[in-house]
């Protein structure tokens, strides 16, 4: 069994920064690959981003391609979403996931662990 715990989250204006990070703890977190996924209010989960085992390999959403970066230190066992230019409709749940194998996927159900959430705000 995996454990995430998001944290970082918070409320900030438009333009400005925050980053994302995720803890885990169990399982064997280098063999998977990770990745953010976001809610809005009324609106379901989408993908954000995602890196695979080894850090080497990463894709985004459109969305947030050349504003968001993902990162992760194995021996931390974190992953990290590093948020630059952030826009209020980036407002969201960013939620963290595991799959259970080391690479790349971008829809939920291939994800089987999840972090409980954390808020980003993003006033105009």
């Amino acid at each position: 069994q995996v454990q995430l715990v998001e944290s970082g989250g918070g409320l900030v204006q438009a333009g400005g920064s925050l980053r994302l990070s995720c803890a885990a703890s169990g399982g064997f977190f280098s063999n998977y690959a990770m990745g953010w996924f976001r809610q809005a209010p009324g609106k379901e989960r989408e993908f954000v981003a995602a890196i695979n085992w080894s850090g080497d390999s990463t894709y985004y959403a459109d969305s947030v391609k050349g504003r968001f970066t993902i990162a992760r230190d194995n021996a931390k066992k974190t992953v990290y979403l590093q948020m630059n230019n952030l826009k209020p409709e980036d407002t969201a749940v960013y939620y963290c996931a595991a799959r259970g194998a080391p690479t790349i996927r971008t829809r939920e159900y291939e994800y089987g662990y999840w972090g409980q959430g954390t808020q980003v705000t993003v006033s105009s």
